[in-house]
């Protein structure tokens, strides 16, 4: 009986993503993010059929092992892309460098005005960097590691349902700046959303999120100084 449950919640992900995704590519309406919908319907079905979320634990944690070879099979179509990377590499390391410091900046800026804890804007800065590189930023400077996690969730799933259209209403259509800028602003969920443009877009994306981890790594304790001091 766990194994059959194990395979249901499994095949239950894999439909929920293949049902979503199908209908994104159909519509590509906002709305209709893949992150967002697919999880959706998982929590419905979840509920529906009484199922707790402890009994959806085996099946995620099989999933989520997964999560290492798919990033590093990021690597195939970059390699496929790598003359971009030779035509444009001042520029990309220059709009990630200063998108990241911007992302942080403009978070802590935000707070401060909102008058929010110390611990609550220290753990906001790395929000648009990937899980582990956010919890050991926020972690190593006085944030909370959980508040830390939760801000990267929010700003992943906001930044695929929104990024690509307010990308397209400012009129950026260059594949490689959206994919730079949906890598730097949204980590993981909007490199899977670029992808869904392109290879190219995904490619430059998931390049886009590992510079911003490195990036936002480097400059935290300067910006965390110079956030403190204000406050």
């Amino acid at each position: 009986m766990p194994q059959l449950l194990i395979a249901f919640t499994i095949l239950l992900t894999v439909g929920a993503y293949l049902l979503t995704k199908s209908l994104y590519l159909k519509y590509r309406h906002p709305l209709l993010n893949i992150v967002l919908l697919g999880a959706g319907l998982i929590i419905a079905t979840l509920v529906a059929l009484h199922i707790p979320y402890s009994a959806y634990l085996p099946g995620r944690r099989i999933m989520t092992s997964l999560l290492g070879p798919a990033t590093v099979g990021l690597a195939v179509p970059l390699y496929r892309q790598r003359s971009l990377l030779r035509r444009y590499a001042p520029a990309i390391v220059a709009g990630v460098g200063i998108g990241s410091l911007a992302s942080m900046l403009v978070a802590g800026l935000i707070a401060l005005a909102a008058g929010l804890p110390k611990e609550v804007l220290l753990s906001l800065l790395p929000k648009s960097v990937t899980i582990p590189f956010a919890v050991e930023v926020a972690r190593i400077h006085g944030g909370s590691p959980g508040l830390a996690s939760a801000f990267v969730v929010a700003t992943g799933t906001l930044g695929s349902v929104f990024g690509g259209t307010l990308l397209t209403w400012a009129g950026i259509k260059d594949p490689v700046a959206r994919g730079l800028a949906m890598g730097t602003g949204a980590h993981g969920q909007g490199t899977a959303m670029a992808f869904m443009e392109g290879e190219r877009q995904g490619s430059m994306a998931g390049l886009a999120m590992t510079l911003a981890g490195l990036t936002t790594a480097t400059i935290a304790p300067l910006v965390v100084r110079l956030l403190v001091r204000q406050g």
